[in-house]
């Protein structure tokens, strides 16, 4: 937390010697914004949580439509928390909530968060599940923290046990982002937490921005694995958008996640390709040997779990990108940040096939096998 609050302060002390530079509208606040304090209603939007900064109240009970259609009501601050997918974890643990988590998935997708081997392991091994609802139920929270990546059946069958569920929207974009964390907050009890953490993500993405403003934006090819993309409308399109990358994808198809042709490569010839961690491979083929990108060694990897999960760590990898697609326009905004993404990955990512993905490589992994499986998409 308190090397959070002095990079944050460090970016704000950068942004206050330099001229103001303008900042997309509703996406990244001024670092020199003033601050008020409000009280947060509902229901949430992302022009909520792209305000200036604010300082969020919490209040029990308190009420909010989730995903499903249902108003979910927290009739006291919930002291035990179980989250049903890395993303919620990373969440609660950058909100300074995870002592409130009793259970959540414990697998490479998510031990890159400290102590989270000692909560109890609600992931469903050996299933097309995600979670195993008995493991869930067992935990007795008093609040269950669901991403979009839960179905409803699951959601439907933890209410009938008597659990408080919340499913979260599907985030397209970092606005979604903001929103989901700062209501996360409201719902655990964590809205400083909360507000702290937008708010170091906003001066980071601000930081970002004033580098590459005014640049030209090098086409990107962004690899899931196995020619598998990210396009429209998903939060990872948005997040090469923020970080002054073109993403091919945007042109070729209005799938948010899809297979990308060898012609469409040969055709968009991208000057970059990042890899989505070690299972991102782009394809060794000729289309992709004969790209820009392949003969110039402008090929790099961001941490998948970062990158792949609707959280606040998003930030990390646009920094990373941003380094590579502008290197002297970085050097020149004199940007600095005190968190260092690397290619590195975890050490808890495996090859383990037992283990359930989450978030947008485990989307793909589920793609792949209905087109194998079932051949439909």
């Amino acid at each position: 937390m308190r090397q959070r609050l002095l990079a944050a302060f460090l970016v704000v002390s950068l942004a206050l010697a330099a001229l103001p530079a303008g900042v997309s509208a509703g996406v990244a606040t001024d670092a020199t914004a003033t601050q008020t304090q409000v009280e947060c209603s509902f229901p949430f939007s992302a022009t909520d949580a792209t305000a200036t900064q604010t300082q969020v109240e919490c209040s029990f009970p308190f009420s909010a439509t989730d995903a499903t259609g249902t108003e979910v009501t927290v009739t006291d601050e919930p002291q035990r928390v179980t989250v049903l997918a890395p993303s919620a974890a990373q969440t609660m643990w950058e909100i300074g909530a995870e002592e409130k988590v009793v259970g959540a998935p414990v697998n490479q997708y998510s031990t890159y968060l400290e102590g989270i081997e000692n909560k109890t392991n609600v992931a469903a091994a050996g299933s097309q599940e995600w979670v195993d609802n008995e493991k869930v139920v067992n935990t007795s929270p008093d609040l269950v923290l669901a991403p979009n990546v839960i179905s409803n059946d699951t959601v439907d069958k933890l209410r009938d046990a008597g659990l408080t569920v919340y499913k979260f929207e599907e985030a397209e974009s970092l606005d979604d982002i903001y929103a989901k964390t700062l209501l996360t907050g409201q719902l655990v009890g964590a809205c400083d937490g909360a507000e702290e953490t937008v708010s170091w993500m906003k001066d980071r993405i601000s930081t970002v921005r004033e580098a590459v403003e005014g640049k030209e934006a090098p086409s990107v090819f962004f690899s899931l694995g196995a020619g598998w993309t990210a396009g429209q409308n998903t939060f990872i399109d948005h997040a090469i958008e923020t970080a002054g990358g073109d993403n091919i994808a945007d042109d070729v198809s209005n799938k948010p996640y899809f297979k990308i042709s060898d012609e469409v490569v040969i055709e968009q010839n991208p000057h970059w390709i990042v890899e989505n961690g070690k299972f991102g491979d782009y394809p060794k083929n000729q289309a992709f040997n004969s790209t820009y990108a392949v003969q110039n060694g402008q090929v790099f990897t961001v941490n998948r779990n970062y990158m792949s999960q609707a959280g606040p760590r998003v930030v990390y990898p646009i920094v990373t990108m941003a380094k590579h697609f502008h290197p002297e326009a970085w050097k020149q905004a004199n940007a600095t940040t005190t968190a260092t993404e690397t290619t590195e990955q975890p050490t808890s990512e495996t090859t383990n096939g037992t283990s359930p993905g989450f978030g947008v490589t485990a989307a793909v992994v589920g793609l792949l096998g209905a087109v194998f499986l079932a051949r439909r998409q």
